[in-house]
């Protein structure tokens, strides 16, 4: 079921970034009275699942969800598609427009994806507003990830200081980790200050060692909702049980004791409780990820962790939106630094990987969050000057501009051939990692 959702999610998130990306060229195209034959939401290889054909283009459904595209008479694109080119240029088409116009159409779905991710965050702001958490006032601390603890981290630290900057919420320290060269760390320990230095950038050690959560929030395994038929619920566990403990591994904190049954699938296991004061062992077997079905209550229900609220004017949205989708698109152009390591590579995903980002519940706040966070990328990755994306299609014609000639039409179709061939070939190394990591269950 949770596959499920996070799938019906990611379609519903492409879908409307791809039709308003395609939107992007599309109209600027009718604009300047440029024919476009199709206009198609995902791909279509072989057979579309609808289409309908309304003057001269054909709308139309694909059954490929990996994108979507226009076909623009007159302009080779990833069909390469010549047979136009050799005929001389209509006036309807592409390669009869200006250069400038030209720009525009190719430069549309960039801006129209730059301009929703900006639109989006406004709106989650004004809707929704932003409730935080002051990294120095989590009561319990944080969790560590076992495989730093080495680098000087211990359980209920408080990160206080990232590169000697203070982090002002919780979510910025994560940020923070993989947007800076990060050097050294203070904490906050026992009420105690102490600064760890870091024998490497401790964004690329966690790329190294694949952990995507280095730090979470440390709170009680208190017993707030249990699953039918699974091994808590059928063992007597009940709503409001304290879990203090399994087996002999004893401790509160719902963290610890999560990362213990995941060790331990299909085994027996003695899961310790209090329960109105009294100590009680309650003997089951957990299930197949290690799981025994139940959900703690978390720390937006506990009255120990103080939230911050804030909420936003229709004016202070659009401001502090565009602030927050600079700070998003500047931090993730600022991770692909860590695609150029052997690890960093190894974490290039497909749309699997994209999937997984999702809630694995319905929640439209981390849906819209999340449809943003893509469109910025959608922005980013298609303005790179790669022939077959619209950033290549952007360098020649800027070139036309500047040397006041167009390329040559031959070396522009094999330099959009070998565009084709790079993305496919990115494409199905991306996939590959997906189906490894299926089947190391490391996704």
């Amino acid at each position: 079921m949770i596959a499920l959702i996070k799938a019906a999610q990611l379609i519903l998130s492409l879908s409307i970034l791809v039709v308003l990306h395609e939107l992007g060229h599309f109209l600027p195209a009718k604009w300047f009275k440029t024919r476009v034959e199709k206009f198609y939401l995902f791909f279509n290889p072989g057979f579309s699942l609808f289409k309908i054909k309304k003057g001269e283009t054909e709308y139309g459904i694909g059954w490929l969800p990996l994108g979507g595209y226009v076909k623009i008479a007159g302009m080779v694109d990833e069909s390469m598609d010549t047979e136009q080119l050799k005929e001389p240029a209509k006036p309807y088409e592409f390669r009869a427009k200006p250069a400038w116009q030209r720009l525009i159409i190719m430069l549309g779905g960039v801006t129209v994806n730059l301009i929703l991710g900006f639109l989006l965050y406004a709106m989650i702001l004004f809707v929704y507003g932003e409730d935080y958490m002051k990294p120095e006032e989590l009561p319990y601390g944080l969790h560590v990830e076992d495989r730093i603890e080495y680098l000087g981290f211990e359980e209920g630290d408080k990160i206080i200081g990232v590169n000697d900057v203070q982090p002002e919420t919780f979510s910025d320290i994560r940020r923070s980790i993989f947007t800076m060269t990060v050097t050294d760390v203070t904490v906050l320990r026992n009420g105690r200050e102490l600064q760890l230095s870091m024998p490497d950038d401790l964004g690329q050690i966690l790329i190294d060692s694949n952990i995507r959560e280095p730090f979470m929030m440390r709170f009680p395994s208190v017993v707030d909702t249990l699953i039918p038929g699974k091994p808590a619920l059928e063992a007597g566990l009940q709503q409001g049980d304290s879990i203090i403990g399994v087996n002999d591994m004893e401790s509160p904190f719902f963290n610890d004791i999560a990362s213990y049954l995941r060790s331990r699938p299909n085994e027996e296991i003695n899961l310790h409780v209090v329960r109105s004061g009294e100590k009680k062992t309650l003997a089951m077997t957990s299930g197949a990820d290690g799981t025994i079905g139940f959900g703690p209550l978390l720390p937006g229900q506990r009255s120990e962790f103080m939230f911050y609220s804030r909420e936003f004017g229709a004016g202070e949205a659009l401001v502090n939106g565009f602030s927050l989708a600079k700070e998003t698109l500047e931090g993730y152009v600022l991770s692909l630094r860590f695609l150029f390591s052997k690890s960093g590579a190894s974490q290039i995903g497909s749309f699997i990987t994209i999937g997984s980002i999702f809630d694995a519940s319905w929640n439209w706040e981390v849906f819209w969050r999340t449809t943003a966070f893509l469109s910025l990328i959608l922005a980013f990755m298609n303005l790179l000057p790669i022939p077959a994306l619209d950033g290549g299609h952007v360098a020649f014609l800027l070139y036309e501009i500047v040397a006041g000639r167009p390329a040559p039409q031959k070396f522009l179709e094999k330099a959009q051939l070998i565009g084709v061939i790079l993305l496919l070939g990115l494409m199905a190394f991306a996939i590959g990692n997906d189906i490894y990591r299926w089947f190391t269950d490391a996704l």
